[in-house]
């Protein structure tokens, strides 16, 4: 008996030796990089613009793609995720494409030091999937455009909010990313338009 004992235990660490090992479960990254194609505008300010930081309201401020299955129910998904949190993802793309359209002289980011005349700052309510009915992808983004005057008269120039609901082919990850990617570029293109008109009636900066 004990010899059948020693010779069972043997085959079983022989038989978990051959066992392939797997190494931990990496998580898919995804981008959503929309970008401005077309002509540059012809440029109506000749002062910069500062991008100032997007704020994304829970749950979609996180690097989980998010999915909402019932009105009250949102899943992340912690095995498919942005390559960057949200609000970096899409400052980085409002800014690229605001330079692109040529409207001001020059889009900043947060980290350069030149004093802006006039800031846009945006705020994302809606950035996931919803699969409730069929599958789309759903992105809200509003807006806010102001100068800078010293407090003399209220700073805002125009509040602006924009929704977009794009028809996925399909209910996979890669699916819902390019469906937001092409929310966020209606998005921005209709706003690239507004912008347009506010740049050609602007308030004066402090200073001027």
């Amino acid at each position: 008996m004990k010899k059948y004992l020693i010779s069972l235990a043997f085959l079983l660490g022989l038989a978990a030796c051959s066992l392939p090992t797997r190494g931990p479960v990496t998580p898919t990254s995804w981008m959503v990089a929309p970008e401005r194609t077309g002509a540059p505008r012809k440029q109506l300010c000749e002062l910069w613009l500062k991008i100032g930081a997007v704020s994304v309201a829970a749950p979609y401020d996180g690097k989980s793609l998010v999915y909402r299955l019932g009105d009250q129910r949102f899943e992340k998904d912690f095995y498919n995720v942005y390559a960057t949190i949200p609000a970096e993802m899409i400052g980085n793309a409002e800014r690229q494409w605001i330079n692109q359209s040529n409207i001001f002289a020059a889009a900043m980011g947060q980290g350069n030091s030149f004093f802006p005349f006039y800031t846009l700052q945006a705020t994302v309510n809606e950035f996931y999937g919803d699969y409730r009915v069929k599958p789309e992808a759903v992105v809200s983004v509003e807006f806010f455009l102001s100068v800078t005057n010293g407090g003399k008269v209220n700073p805002l120039i125009g509040a602006n909010r924009y929704t977009k609901r794009i028809a996925l082919k399909d209910n996979t990850p890669e699916a819902l990313v390019l469906g937001q990617q092409q929310a966020l570029a209606d998005i921005f293109k209709e706003y690239e338009e507004q912008l347009n008109k506010y740049a050609a009636h602007l308030p004066k900066p402090l200073g001027q």
